[in-house]
């Protein structure tokens, strides 16, 4: 967590001269202002403002000419010298100035210099300078000393001013509460005063006080004030760093987008230790929303950029964040080792406010670790009463958690403990963490139903945090949050229609109903360059070429698109879970089989008819370890002839047949099936079972993924699409476009993306044949290869109507990411609204997709329904991984 410091103002009855202009300078340009600050204090002479200039270099006057300047707007000389006040004020510009472009040290030394020339009221002033600068590299101790001594001198503006820079230090030693009255009483002074500046510091300083109480509301109405005071005075540099935390609160609202978007607006105006909070305040957004692996490479970089500078506040801060982002990771034991290194640097800057945090991830990563003994017990309460004493609300109530699920696991009360957690307010992760915990201790207690409905208002609470994120990848990891609310709320369901329903709730959490953002033209820029680039650098491999500079390329370019994609605003038709009886009805003669893990085992429910029954399967571990074996027997036949990854293939299948198909037999018949897998049984090649051999079905990411693709859009044009480099697909192409007379055919040099993407809105029925790469860790870029480069997942959301119809004749492009999110190219099409695509979660042959493809669109023209068309048609080994997804 981050503060501002906020800082000076000239003296109070000085009228506005060039010294309030050069003042300004420091907020709009530093650059320049640290340039004329030098050049006055040389008596002309115009320096390199990128060149560091040692405070001890600079002609220094007598220090006993002079008293402090009153009366004047001009920037006196005395035969042919600068008077003492006009030496002091230029030190202090410069001073400033330096801070603000990252070079705090050489700061801390002009203002140093300065408060050995000065006395009295000038003195004062370069005290309350001073308290930023110190505060900022670490020494927030005597900063509070150099308040003492400047408090009672100053008057007016200025003592809101130092008022100012006291709300700050005081923030950043972790006296929030003290912080936040110091800002309050200062800010009605400022606001009737005339210092735009002043006013927009003191509203950050007293935004942030509030974030970082708890306050998240109040925090972003008075940040937003900042912004707007900032924007009106046209203090460029100031409203970024106004921006830069709103977005630092706004994010901790959960607005992710928005906070996105406005970090994004300010990160350019931003240099020195703003930049490096800005990354660290980005860095905190990345771990709230799931994406600790992406936050690490941010806190290196500004970790790097506060050492180089001695912002020892900020070094501080860096390592309390990458202790939570180790901890989001899994890295109990990392964790422990950055919270130490924070533990150890806010003692040595007396930071006692933010040494209580540091003890509080070292207190959750005990838990992380494991450990549930009376000890953690009594820690975990001690902390929740220091962290509460100390202004730290949200902090308090996790550390008070993680007490009541230590208790419970000791077997003692924990009752006491929870009505004190504040559910109403504070991080989505921790209110849902609350509800668990309070669904754990009614459980405890025997309240079943008051178990229930704690289990329901913590899904409620991840419902309206994935609602504002939108992007689809940030809506799966938000779904994290729930594994262990959901998976209590699968142990207290009794029936199997409440067991059916907290499942599908659970899933609606990580997919929306359908997607629809916004189009962002900059974004369409940079899929473009992608693209290009991305031909570039196949080529450039290929020919045995360094490819490391386009690879750096290629990886900025994708992070442009990725955060483009997360800042849209929201433009999701979004839906919770639906009722169980609506799906019964829907199915008709179909059923349903949706598998859900609990624990280590996994269940399955059925719906025929009316009728819903729940089964004991097995344990996933064997069926994840089967699923492994299958794929790799269907790989291996993918590239040909392989008597023994047929034997393995056979074994496999059997065996998953056995566990998962052959105890439904009795409910299912020989109705088609509607399959709803949970985690790695998605990427399962699903024709191979026996049970379904020649049998329709359809495999979908949950029943009410199934149920909205029931109700998609209907018939259009056809179009036919050939990628280039595979031996095939002309044959393909060419078979296909005899059973669709009519159809667009697309191959060549027209085989290209945004031409296919146009060709392809409203379609009736699309067809690639393309190479297909699946992008494990990074579904959203999984991509087919077209004339231009890569069609990559994130093009389809440029489709304003998605095709009904989509067949991807390619290698792993059926294949998802995310357990039950299922991102990738078919989940995606889906999720916008695709009623069914058919395409292989292995690898297939070139060679044989031909004949299998025809026979398929065959059975389609005699009017089947895809699942029936795939079910006609014999499987060869080399086709093995295609399935119907969706509609069926």
């Amino acid at each position: 967590m981050t503060g501002t410091s906020f800082r000076w103002g000239t003296h109070p009855h000085r009228k506005d001269g060039p010294e309030t202009e050069l003042l300004r300078l420091v907020d709009t340009n530093p650059s320049t202002a640290l340039t004329q600050a030098l050049a006055l204090l040389n008596e002309g002479k115009a320096p390199d403002p990128n060149k560091r200039v040692p405070a001890k270099d600079v002609d220094a006057p007598n220090a006993n000419n002079s008293a402090p300047d009153t009366d004047g707007g001009s920037l006196a000389m005395s035969g042919g010298a600068l008077d003492i006040n006009t030496k002091v004020f230029a030190l202090r510009v410069a001073g400033l100035a330096a801070k603000e472009l990252g070079r705090l040290d050489e700061g801390v030394a002009f203002l140093d210099r300065a408060l050995g020339m000065a006395d009295g009221y000038g003195a004062a002033q370069v005290r309350m300078n001073l308290v930023g600068l110190l505060t900022a590299r670490g020494d927030v101790t005597k900063a509070l000393a150099h308040v003492a001594e400047a408090e009672g001198i100053l008057r007016g503006p200025d003592a809101d001013r130092l008022a100012a820079n006291e709300a700050c230090a005081l923030a950043r030693a972790g006296r929030v509460d003290e912080a936040h009255a110091v800002a309050e009483r200062a800010l009605p002074g400022l606001r009737q005063g005339h210092d735009p500046a002043a006013l927009a510091g003191l509203l950050t300083n007293l935004g942030l006080a509030q974030a970082l109480r708890g306050e998240v509301a109040e925090a972003e109405v008075i940040l937003g004030e900042a912004v707007v005071v900032g924007e009106a005075a046209g203090l460029r540099h100031q409203t970024a760093m106004s921006k830069g935390n709103l977005a630092f609160v706004v994010a901790r609202r959960g607005d992710v987008p928005r906070a996105l978007r406005l970090f994004a607006e300010c990160e350019p105006y931003l240099v020195g230790e703003r930049w490096a909070q800005c990354r660290f305040d980005q860095a905190e957004m990345l771990i709230m929303a799931g994406l600790p692996g992406e936050a690490r490479p941010l806190l290196a970089e500004a970790l790097d950029a506060a050492t180089a500078n001695g912002y020892g506040c900020d070094i501080a801060d860096g390592f309390l964040l990458l202790a939570h982002a180790e901890l989001a990771a899994g890295n109990a034991e990392q964790c422990t080792g950055a919270a130490e290194r924070a533990r150890a640097a806010f003692t040595e800057q007396n930071r006692t406010g933010w040494t209580l945090l540091a003890e509080h991830i070292l207190l959750k990563a005990r838990w992380a670790s494991g450990e549930r003994s009376a000890v953690l017990l009594r820690s975990a309460e001690a902390a929740a009463e220091r962290l509460h004493g100390g202004g730290w609300s949200d902090a308090a109530d996790e550390a008070r958690i993680v007490a009541a699920r230590v208790a419970l696991s000791l077997g003692r009360p924990a009752g006491h403990l929870l009505p004190l957690v504040g559910r109403r307010g504070g991080p989505a992760s921790a209110r849902i963490a609350a509800w668990h915990a309070a669904a754990l201790e009614r459980t405890a207690r025997s309240d079943h139903l008051g178990a229930v409905d704690a289990v329901n208002e913590g899904l409620r609470v991840a419902e309206e945090h994935a609602d504002a994120l939108g992007a689809l990848d940030l809506r799966a990891r938000a779904s994290g949050l729930t594994a262990d609310l959901a998976q209590l709320g699968l142990d207290l369901a009794g029936s199997a229609s409440d067991l059916l329903a907290v499942e599908e709730r659970r899933r609606a959490i990580a997919r929306p109903a359908s997607v629809r953002p916004p189009k962002d033209p900059k974004r369409a820029a940079a899929l473009t360059a992608l693209r290009a680039l991305s031909v570039e650098h196949t080529g450039r491999t290929a020919r045995g070429g360094s490819a490391s500079p386009l690879s750096r390329d290629l990886a900025e370019l994708e992070a442009e698109v990725r955060s483009r994609t997360r800042s849209r605003p929201l433009g999701a038709a979004l839906a919770g879970a639906v009722d169980g009886a609506e799906i019964a009805a829907a199915l008709q003669e179909r059923a349903l089989v949706e598998l859900i893990a609990i624990g280590p085992d996994l269940h399955a429910v059925t719906v025929v008819g009316d009728t819903f029954r729940r089964h004991l399967l097995g344990t996933c571990d064997d069926a994840v370890r089967e699923t492994g074996l299958l794929r790799y027997a269907v790989r291996r036949l993918a590239g040909g002839d392989d008597p023994q990854a047929l034997s393995v293939l056979g074994d496999a299948a059997a065996r998953l047949d056995r566990w998962l198909l052959a105890p439904l037999r009795d409910d299912l018949g020989d109705r088609d099936l509607v399959i709803a897998p949970t985690g790695a049984l998605h990427g399962l090649p699903w024709a191979v079972l026996p049970s379904l051999v020649g049998r329709p079905f359809t495999i979908v990411p949950s029943a009410g993924a199934w149920l909205r693709a029931q109700a998609a859009g209907g018939a259009g044009h056809t179009v036919l699409i050939a990628g280039p480099g595979l031996r095939h697909a002309g044959r393909e192409i060419a078979a296909l476009r005899r059973l669709h007379p009519g159809a667009l055919v697309l191959d060549g040099d027209n085989a290209r993306a945004e031409t296919v993407l146009a060709a392809s809105d409203g379609a009736g029925l699309v067809h690639i044949a393309a190479h297909g790469e699946f992008r494990q860790g990074s579904a959203l870029f999984s991509r087919l290869r077209l004339a231009d480069g890569p069609l990559l997942v994130h093009d389809l959301d440029e489709l304003s109507v998605p095709p009904r119809l989509v067949v991807l004749s390619a290698c792993d492009i059926g294949r998802a990411d995310e357990g039950d999110a299922a991102l990738g190219m078919a989940g995606v099409l889906l999720a916008l609204g695709t009623a069914t695509v058919v395409a292989s979660v292995a690898p297939v042959r070139d060679a044989a997709t031909p004949e299998f493809m025809a026979a398929f669109h065959a059975s389609l023209v005699d009017g089947m329904t895809p699942s029936h068309a795939l079910a006609a048609v014999p499987r060869p080994s080399d086709v093995l991984g295609l399935v119907c997804m969706g509609a069926g």
